[in-house]
């Protein structure tokens, strides 16, 4: 038996981290996870790929009771008839992918944080994060919680506004929301990440992900993805979707990241987190045509902004139409916010 070549007391670390998030060590195989549960192997599996982790060998100890409770709980809705098969599927997925990238998220972070604040190479770090996480786990556990409920009235309450302006409910073949859409790249990103250090690297991404998000968020937007340099964002209004990308450019400026970017209003489908539809192809087209600091917005879009009662706060200035491969002639509008009297100072 070949001897693991992982230092003994980081395995020991971790296996008692693992030990405490799952409730004690694997005691279950698959056929016998299976069996706990009361499905057939192969439901089991689906369920399991459905989290995002690959297959578990038969015979191989993997499961616990944490594991065989949190199943239950998925299968009862479906027996109770509270959702159907493929829908709590869906919702698995969409658990599992959410808290593959929280985690990660979570935990690069920390690890930043004591790389920074005690200098230390990323493997120490990853070290310090492995003792440091039985006392902040539990905290991060509680506020999932927390932001979960958060959000979800916050969703509620938008729900509760689309249904009160909707004038044309038996309407089924548009797409059910009316949203502004933004798009807001780096300008120059693959030449500018080509010359820096991964740390470096790292540092710029967390000012322009942290400044996008802060910037939306204040506004009462939203960030649907981020793309590696690039930022979707949707509003549930025009004028704030303009506010957003005006002031992502401002924001961006003052950290020496130059942006360009466009919003644009229209009809989606949101699905899986995401939004789908014409309109978010055209924000996109339109912010691959945008200048270095500009916003561009569609001629239609742009003439809705101007008939509201915020237009005064911007400009409009009208360019060349383009064609564009998919979507035919559009008509560009660049957006610009008039400078406050306190931005003017």
């Amino acid at each position: 038996m070949t001897e693991s070549t992982e230092p003994r007391a980081e395995r020991s670390t971790i296996r008692d981290q693992e030990e405490r998030l799952l409730g004690g060590p694997p005691t279950l195989d698959v056929e016998e996870m299976a069996a706990a549960v009361g499905i057939p192997t192969q439901v089991l599996r689906v369920y399991w790929r459905s989290l995002g982790f690959a297959d578990v060998p038969e015979g191989v100890k993997h499961f616990t009771q944490v594991d065989v409770d949190g199943l239950k709980a998925i299968v009862n809705l479906v027996l109770t008839d509270a959702v159907n098969l493929d829908t709590a599927q869906d919702l698995v997925r969409a658990q599992g992918h959410s808290m593959d990238r929280l985690v990660l998220w979570q935990v690069e972070s920390l690890v930043a944080d004591a790389r920074h604040r005690y200098h230390l190479d990323d493997t120490s770090a990853r070290l310090v994060v492995l003792d440091r996480l039985a006392v902040i786990g539990p905290v991060l556990r509680d506020q999932l919680g927390y932001v979960w409920r958060r959000q979800l009235a916050a969703l509620l309450a938008r729900m509760d506004k689309d249904v009160a302006l909707s004038k044309d409910t038996a309407t089924t073949d548009r797409l059910p929301l009316e949203r502004a859409i933004g798009f807001i790249d780096i300008i120059s990103y693959t030449s500018r990440a080509a010359r820096l250090a991964p740390t470096e690297l790292s540092s710029l991404m967390q000012v322009f992900e942290s400044g996008a998000r802060d910037v939306i968020a204040a506004h009462g937007a939203r960030v649907v993805k981020t793309i590696g340099d690039a930022v979707l964002f949707v509003a549930d209004d025009l004028e704030t979707g303009a506010m957003v990308a005006t002031g992502l450019l401002d924001v961006m400026d003052a950290r020496g990241l130059p942006i360009r970017g466009s919003v644009v209003w229209g009809r989606v489908l949101s699905r899986s987190g995401d939004v789908f539809g014409p309109v978010v192809n055209l924000a996109s087209r339109l912010s691959d045509l945008a200048g270095p600091a500009s916003i561009l917005m569609d001629d239609v879009s742009a003439a809705l902004l101007e008939g509201m009662d915020g237009a005064s706060m911007f400009s409009f200035e009208e360019l060349q139409p383009v064609d564009v491969h998919g979507l035919g002639e559009v008509r560009p509008v660049r957006l610009a916010r008039h400078a406050t009297s306190e931005e003017a100072q």
